[in-house]
């Protein structure tokens, strides 16, 4: 079943997720703010594409992910 929060099937092709690339193609402070941004992004618009709880869980899921990758320092 697709989860467009946590498992979008468009971020997954080749066996490799979109959030692995992108976090190789950076330096660990350039991810953190790409987390950073995403969350904010998506707060700023969540009540604007007619999918708000989708969009609100979207920029927990970003938070989510940057607190983790602040765990793992």
């Amino acid at each position: 079943m697709n989860d467009p929060v946590n498992n979008p099937e468009h971020y997954n092709k080749g066996g490799i997720e979109a959030i692995d690339g992108i976090k190789s193609s950076m330096s660990d402070e350039e991810f953190k703010g790409y987390l950073k941004g995403n969350c904010i992004k998506y707060l700023w618009r969540y009540n604007y594409k007619g999918k708000p709880k989708e969009d609100l869980e979207k920029s927990q899921w970003y938070l989510n992910r940057l607190i983790q990758e602040l765990s793992d320092e």
